[in-house]
């Protein structure tokens, strides 16, 4: 994976791609993704003229309405119907692979990501984020892990059997709500055993730290920010990302507009310096080995200076200008992630 200046490879923490493929009401979303789109952020050639060398591709089932209840959280979908779009989607991420003619991978081990890098191939990893289509017996999570799934969040941002996720609210620590149930403890040592990489990304608080006090594996937020410099619930305290530097662990940097700034606006002329200011507090404050990049790519509003994929180059450059140097842009786009999937992997 050598690399120039202006083609450091990125290995990003959350995509979103999986989903739009499923909404987009194409005849064949799958060729779409592999000969390019007008719409989205993330197909096969903008990854390519964007140096996006593969990421966690993730599976998200939206809930059954994007209205809130009374308490300011979203429902949860029936496990049923959490399971059936999964599979859909699923299949979509297999499918990818099949058909790319070898420009997709779907990788279960972080060699098999330095691997499909090495040979200009997308590095996809099988990820889930919210796990409403895993009951409680956890059955579906063991079939899950034997069709590749490796990384997964407990929660999105509302509640299930595992824990709560945390409601998006600007101008909120993110401690609103319980912690894990007896449900998600034994998630969480299920996780351990299979080797499943946890995001604390949408959990909240309290679960952070039940999470944090139970796992044995690094802790990663794949695509969260600064509370110090953007007060969303969403977002890390200062105590947690000190915890998440005394496991091992990592903070995916995420591109949306809503997590970055002070204003908490949806305004997409945020300029790219925002990204790099989150990713200079967090480097500063625990190290730059425990700092990478969770676009949430297809998932929300990013600046309009980036764009999509294909402007990956300039959020490096804007990286480079504020005196990151090669090896730091090295660490930050790729080799953090795939030190921290190996760690947890045990590859």
């Amino acid at each position: 994976m050598s690399s120039s200046p202006a083609t450091i490879p990125v290995f990003d923490g959350h995509n979103d791609v999986l989903l739009r493929m499923r909404r987009a009401g194409q005849a064949d979303p799958v060729q779409g993704f592999l000969d390019g789109e007008a719409t989205g952020h993330i197909d096969l050639p903008r990854s390519r003229a964007g140096h996006l060398a593969g990421g966690l591709c993730a599976i998200f089932v939206p809930p059954p309405s994007m209205r809130p209840d009374a308490n300011g959280d979203f429902l949860a979908p029936a496990q049923a119907d959490a399971l059936n779009e999964t599979m859909a989607m699923t299949r979509l991420l297999f499918e990818l692979e099949a058909r790319s003619q070898g420009a997709v991978t779907v990788c279960r081990s972080a060699a098999a990501i330095r691997a499909a890098m090495n040979a200009g191939s997308f590095a996809a990893v099988f990820h889930i984020e919210g796990l409403e289509m895993v009951g409680a017996d956890l059955d579906a999570l063991y079939l899950l892990h034997q069709a590749g799934l490796r990384t997964l969040g407990p929660v999105w941002s509302r509640p299930n059997i595992f824990a709560y996720g945390v409601p998006f609210r600007f101008g909120s620590t993110p401690d609103i709500g319980p912690g894990l149930t007896e449900a998600g403890r034994a998630l969480v040592r299920a996780c351990n055993d299979l080797k499943i990489m946890i995001d604390l990304s949408h959990m909240n608080e309290q679960g952070f730290w039940d999470i944090a006090r139970l796992s044995q594996a690094p802790l990663v937020a794949s695509h969260s920010n600064v509370h110090s410099l953007c007060p969303h619930s969403r977002n890390l305290t200062d105590r947690q990302l000190d915890a998440i530097r005394d496991s091992g662990g990592l903070v995916g940097i995420n591109f949306g507009v809503l997590f970055l700034r002070d204003d908490g606006a949806r305004n997409g002329d945020t300029p790219l310096s925002k990204i790099v200011d989150h990713v200079a507090y967090v480097a500063d404050r625990i190290g730059i080995q425990h700092v990478a990049l969770g676009s949430d790519f297809d998932g929300t509003t990013v600046p309009k200076e980036l764009g999509d994929a294909a402007g990956l180059p300039r959020l490096i450059e804007a990286l480079r200008q504020r005196g990151f140097d090669d090896a730091a842009l090295a660490a930050i786009g790729h080799g953090n992630w795939l030190d921290v999937l190996e760690l947890t992997w045990g590859d």
